[in-house]
């Protein structure tokens, strides 16, 4: 179960689009019946980048909350250029500078690796991140204090790991050996299932990691787990969250129970997560868009962290394990 200038000329931006063709990406225009723009920013246009990692529920609904929190803020005076990566962090990169090129007033960036992409390809650009678990693993910050600096900012979706791994003892008390289930080549989710095996220990389970290197490789790593494990937990992955089908019709049959790190990845393949809310993130991501198109220092905004988790769980699915799942979770749909 992980971060303005000027409008771009009208020949730059017809060279980034066709630059863009051939990234898988789609661009979205400029909002209608928006709330009209702030006196101050009255005559003003501004062109927002979103360069997302990959599609899937969590990060949809972390974009979609970013351009919804633009939009109320300056109505008709934003426009997006959403481009998707399809998982591939190579093709971040490519999306990023088709940005700097057009020269875009600002960089959304959704997932570690969009946002190590922007890192690299600009250092003039206000650049903010959402879904991006842990900001000093990300940018290998030895220092950080909970500010970045320079022109990066964003918001992060790590929810309590020490409260995702109590959900395993209100739960999962009997278990033996728990598998930890994630993407090698993402550095944030390894950051998650470093920090949840100690307090996984702590309580008395054994963990195994069980890491694959893409989704090439899921369905191999998820058979091999079900058999020496009782268990399993997946951080907020994004290799893990696209192939939830594939995960859970491997471990649904074997009777393999899963704990996520967030709700989509849940409703895939898991019985319980302690979720935040991926669209609330993106607004907030959104509103601090705002502060910096509206002339605020990105420089010294601190890292924001969601600010409600909730306990959710799949009725189906822990009814046919028999699990008892107390009163404070709610109850979601899986998908």
């Amino acid at each position: 179960m992980f971060n303005m200038k000027k409008l771009a000329a009208a020949g730059i931006t017809v060279v980034m689009a066709a630059a863009m063709a051939g990234c898988g990406g789609s661009s979205s225009g400029s909002s209608s019946g928006a709330s009209s723009a702030p006196a101050e920013t009255e005559g003003k246009t501004y062109n927002v980048g979103v360069c997302q990692l990959v599609q899937h529920v969590a990060l949809d609904a972390a974009t979609q909350g970013f351009q919804d929190a633009l939009k109320e803020a300056f109505g008709d005076s934003v426009t997006f250029d959403v481009q998707n990566a399809q998982g591939d962090s190579n093709t971040c990169s490519t999306i990023v500078n088709s940005f700097v090129s057009a020269d875009v007033d600002l960089i959304m960036a959704n997932a570690t690796a969009a946002l190590q992409a922007s890192a690299a390809g600009t250092s003039e650009i206000p650049v903010l991140g959402t879904s991006v678990t842990d900001y000093a693993t990300a940018l290998e910050l030895s220092d950080f204090d909970g500010t970045v600096g320079g022109n990066i900012s964003g918001t992060s979706d790590l929810a309590p790991l020490d409260g995702q791994a109590e959900l395993f003892t209100e739960l999962l008390p009997d278990v033996k050996t728990i598998g930890l289930l994630y993407c090698s080549a993402e550095p944030n989710s390894k950051f998650q299932v470093d920090t949840i095996r100690g307090y996984l220990e702590s309580a008395g389970y054994t963990c195994v990691d069980k890491s694959f290197s893409d989704s090439n490789d899921i369905a191999t790593v998820v058979t091999g787990a079900t058999a020496d494990c009782d268990a399993l937990y997946i951080p907020t992955d994004n290799t893990a969250a696209s192939n939830t089908e594939i995960i859970n019709n491997i471990c649904e049959p074997a009777g393999i129970p899963i704990i996520a790190g967030e709700e989509g990845i849940c409703k895939g393949c898991g019985i319980a997560t302690l979720s935040i809310d991926y669209y609330e993130l993106g607004q907030k991501t959104g509103e601090m868009a705002a502060e910096i198109l509206n002339g605020g220092d990105i420089s010294a905004m601190a890292i924001e962290y969601a600010p409600n988790f909730t306990k959710e769980y799949i009725a189906e699915r822990a009814e046919k394990l028999g699990i008892t799942v107390p009163d404070d979770y709610v109850a979601i749909e899986a998908e």
